[in-house]
């Protein structure tokens, strides 16, 4: 009984140090710094997500701070946790404002780990390959590395955006939301969005310019980054796919292959590479920029930017499949 009593004892003394004993971080990047920045505010985070992260973070060694964003010092907040220059900069937010810290970065700042926090968290799915922030946070923390990040830059004169994994322009943007329903499973949702988005399709034409070339027609264009696409180099430029279903099944063809496998090999689709583009439209374009809706005016403007940012991220970096 004796025995027995202390080697239990032991059993737990041993198990109580292996549960003090910090987690490892990762070897490729020294992480003695950390910010997080929290919007609680998001859909995909709550209110108490700042705690749960917390305890995460106890986990390692290293030096904490977290953030929760508030509209008011939203810009102050940010400006802050850059001018720190922290190891690593985590945002656990929406894509808008993942996008925009990201943005404010440059290839110049700190390290950035967006975290999924939002609806459809293109940014975050590509770089770690899950929607579940929790296991992103302890991925970027135990396996990741400086990862570069390509991107594009969207302007039309009094909008400016960037995006590092995919813009879609054009009527049929509105298929985004639709797809996104039936990934989550609510195909009651899906065919209301599909059937709002059916109306729009054929509703405007768009004229567009690749690299200063001859301008083609397109029903939608969508601009995909090396970061996603399967067919791009990092170094190559953007790549560019035209959509130009002729009717209604096409549009529908088109969406099944969107949701289930990948939709280029749509005989309706042709993709190419560029640096820049110009695109028009005969009224006001709308588009989902890395998953946010925005509407631009009858003409914008696209570049490739090399180097967006630089991100914390296992490498080698999840891809399209995942977004």
């Amino acid at each position: 009984m004796t025995e027995t009593v202390t080697l239990a004892g032991d059993l737990a003394t041993a198990a109580e140090s292996s549960e003090a004993r910090p987690r490892l971080l990762t070897p490729h990047v020294a992480l003695r710094r950390i910010i997080l920045l929290v919007n609680p505010q998001s859909g995909g985070v709550g209110p108490n997500a700042a705690d749960a992260a917390a305890a995460i973070l106890a986990d390692y060694s290293c030096q904490t701070t977290i953030v929760a964003l508030d509209g008011v010092h939203f810009d102050a907040q940010v400006q802050s946790a850059l001018d720190a220059r922290p190891d690593a900069l985590f945002v656990l937010a929406g894509d808008g404002t993942a996008g925009t810290v990201a943005s404010r970065a440059g290839p110049d700042g700190p390290l950035i780990a967006p975290l999924p926090g939002g609806t459809m968290n293109m940014l975050p799915r590509a770089l770690y390959g899950t929607a579940d922030w929790k296991v992103a946070l302890r991925r970027a923390l135990e396996q990741g590395a400086p990862q570069p990040v390509a991107g594009g830059e969207i302007t039309d004169g009094r909008f400016r955006q960037a995006f590092y994994c995919a813009a879609i322009l054009g009527a049929p943007a509105m298929w985004a939301p639709a797809r996104e329903a039936v990934r989550h499973g609510k195909l009651r949702l899906a065919w209301a969005y599909g059937r709002r988005a059916l109306k729009r399709a054929f509703s405007g034409w768009l004229r567009f310019s690749l690299d200063g070339r001859t301008d083609r027609r397109a029903e939608a264009l969508v601009l995909i980054s090396p970061t996603i696409s399967r067919a791009m180099d990092q170094h190559t430029g953007l790549e560019a796919a035209a959509v130009n279903p002729a009717d209604a099944a096409q549009v529908l063809r088109l969406a099944a292959h969107a949701v289930f496998d990948d939709w280029r090999q749509d005989p309706a689709v042709t993709t190419q590479s560029f640096q820049q583009a110009t695109i028009r439209g005969r009224s006001r374009i709308p588009a989902v920029i890395d998953g946010e809706p925005a509407l631009l005016r009858h003409e914008a403007r696209v570049r490739f930017v090399k180097i967006a940012f630089r991100a914390l991220a296992p490498n080698p970096q999840s891809q399209e499949d995942s977004v």
